[in-house]
């Protein structure tokens, strides 16, 4: 079975004819190579220019600091990419052996469930997440200093969609769904059958949401607002999971994964970039060593 695909070179677009699982290896690696590129070039670009604005922002960014962070971004998400294009369809027969009772009980009732509502209610409470760090370009302060926020975020960004996808393949989880026989096996034999674990929409809302309010407390650290943005923080990816759940895409366990995952990386890389030495704990992340250091006492 031949495939098109069509690629980006000196300024034109070339069309090749591929075949056979070699075709979904080279899409999946040259879709990854670019957005790798885009990466790297937003970052580099958002850096030189936000820079020579540090002296009033809570976070020190730097060309050698950065590059292991993206570096890191990077490998993470072609290895996931790898892995992706690795993963083999259910069978029909797979399917007729699976057997609900073979889950563990306190995820088996997720294997009831199935809502096409609920799962596009789950695609646009992401978008919106993804899209919480823009609300600081409504302020003057923060605003100044977005163009860091956004390397902070893409940073976060990346980082947690590398470790969701190495996850979701190295696990290989059947979703709730396959185990319903209500649901047509059209929809069981899809590729993303087998990638339960863990949510990659709660861990998406999880690094917004808490990337958000991280970056909201370092600038505004006198706020009224801070328990509301931090409670909205919280309960955020705990409304996608519930969605998640109640849309048979997921078990509780996948969920709750998720929102460990996505809400300590989207803390921990503003909290590792910060300028002051206030907190007791401080992280360095070098070429070829890392230092992990907490001070006890005052």
């Amino acid at each position: 079975m031949f495939n098109n695909f069509y690629c980006f070179k000196n300024g034109k677009i070339t069309r090749k004819i591929l075949s056979g699982k070699f075709t979904e290896i080279l899409e999946t690696f040259i879709y990854l190579a670019n957005m790798k590129n885009i990466l790297f070039f937003l970052i580099f670009t958002l850096l030189g220019v936000s820079l020579s604005l540090s002296a009033q922002s809570p976070y020190q960014l730097g060309w050698k600091k950065e590059i292991p962070y993206i570096s890191t971004a990077a490998s993470l998400n072609l290895v996931g990419a790898y892995a992706a294009s690795q993963l083999d369809l259910l069978t029909p027969l797979e399917i007729a052996a699976l057997d609900a009772s073979n889950v563990n009980s306190f995820d088996r009732f997720a294997t009831e469930n199935f809502s096409t509502s609920f799962a596009n209610a789950s695609n646009f409470l992401e978008v919106g997440t993804q899209l919480a760090p823009f609300l600081f370009l409504t302020n003057k302060k923060s605003r100044k200093y977005f163009g860091q926020i956004m390397i902070l975020y893409l940073e976060a960004s990346f980082i947690n969609t590398g470790v969701t996808i190495i996850s979701k393949m190295s696990v290989r989880r059947t979703r709730p769904f396959v185990y319903n026989p209500n649901v047509l096996e059209e929809k069981k034999l899809s590729r993303t059958a087998r990638t339960s674990f863990i949510s990659g929409h709660t861990s998406t809302a999880a690094v917004g949401a808490f990337f958000t309010a991280k970056v909201f407390s370092d600038f505004y650290p006198d706020s009224k607002w801070k328990p509301v943005v931090w409670g909205a923080a919280a309960v955020i990816p705990g409304v996608m999971g519930y969605f998640r759940v109640a849309a048979g895409r997921h078990y509780p366990t996948d969920v709750i994964a998720g929102y460990i995952v996505g809400g300590t990386i989207g803390f921990l890389v503003p909290h590792l970039h910060r300028k002051n030495k206030d907190s007791k704990f401080s992280f360095d992340l070098g070429f070829n060593s890392a230092r992990m250091v907490y001070q006890f006492g005052e």
